[in-house]
């Protein structure tokens, strides 16, 4: 080879090979999207840091400094049985939510493209309606002359107390939840290649092995981060619960509101925010590494 078709040859190389930005570029452009991020930055600092700060605040120092609020709280027992309830309702929630969102999700990633427009649809429909009035329609339903008693009596198996009680608490909320738990759900499924449960039959799994060794781990993220958002979400739910509950269903949000708006104790009221947000976080962190050590379990797999 002549040294001119070489000096071809390595000039057509270099030409395919990628052009890599200079480093002083990477770092300039990486500059400008940080900046980029400050007005979100503001807004979040302003809406949600300055009203949580002045909570905190407020339940230590009416009406004096001290831990009166705290003492109060927890010296009360039924305050401390109203949380244990919350987090109850808040878990059967989101293992509704998993439940009936799982399916649903898979459906969406099986189906052919204009029957996932509908059923993305119908995820997004709830959305647009105001969540008084989806509640409100919770409570025709549910009572007792409501569409699902009259059926049941019209099945044979009569009536069933649902309003006022805490299944019904936690049939409203899971209406209103779902959507948070499908589109998680769905983001992650549809990143799924399917053809490794047809290569996991192909070696003589049966379809529902296939599907709990190879799919499942793979939907798992999805899982959790959906669980993460509704249980989150669940635990500060205050309109479905006061509508749709009794005495016997009050969540905290609802004694929160009692403290705040119908007696004007501030100081009692936000300690019982920081409470249920102290005790978020730890359960949070208590599951996290849990939840991690069985996806890289699942992922082994």
């Amino acid at each position: 080879m002549s040294i001119s078709q070489t000096g071809l040859a390595s000039t057509a190389e270099a030409a395919s090979e990628p052009a890599k930005p200079p480093p002083r570029r990477r770092l300039h452009l990486a500059g400008n999207a940080l900046w980029l991020t400050v007005p979100a930055l503001l807004l979040l600092l302003g809406v949600v840091g300055y009203p949580l700060l002045t909570i905190v605040l407020r339940s230590f120092s009416e009406p004096m400094w001290g831990l009166q609020n705290y003492v109060w709280f927890f010296g009360t027992p039924v305050n401390l049985v109203v949380l244990q309830r919350t987090f109850e309702v808040s878990a059967w929630v989101t293992l509704a939510c998993v439940i009936c969102a799982y399916p649903y999700a898979y459906m969406m990633t099986a189906v052919g493209p204009l029957l996932r427009m509908l059923l993305v649809l119908c995820v997004l429909v709830p959305f647009w309606v105001s969540g008084v009035v989806r509640t409100m329609a919770w409570v025709i339903l549910l009572q007792d002359s409501g569409v699902i008693n009259s059926a049941l009596r019209w099945a044979g198996f009569g009536t069933v107390r649902l309003i006022r009680t805490q299944q019904g608490v936690v049939i409203g909320m899971t209406q209103v939840l779902l959507p948070f738990m499908i589109l998680p759900l769905y983001s992650v499924m549809r990143g799924i290649d399917l053809r490794l449960v047809q290569a996991a039959r192909s070696l003589g799994a049966r379809p529902s092995r296939a599907f709990l060794q190879v799919y499942l781990p793979l939907s798992l993220p999805g899982v959790y981060a959906g669980a993460i958002i509704v249980f989150i979400l669940a635990l500060g739910f205050y309109i479905t619960p006061a509508l749709l509950g009794g005495p016997r269903s009050t969540m905290l949000s609802t004694l929160v509101q009692n403290q705040v708006l119908s007696l004007l104790n501030w100081g009692r009221g936000g300690a019982m925010g920081v409470v249920l947000l102290v005790a978020t976080f730890i359960l949070l962190a208590l599951a996290a590494p849990l939840m991690r050590q069985r996806h890289r379990q699942g992922a082994r797999r």
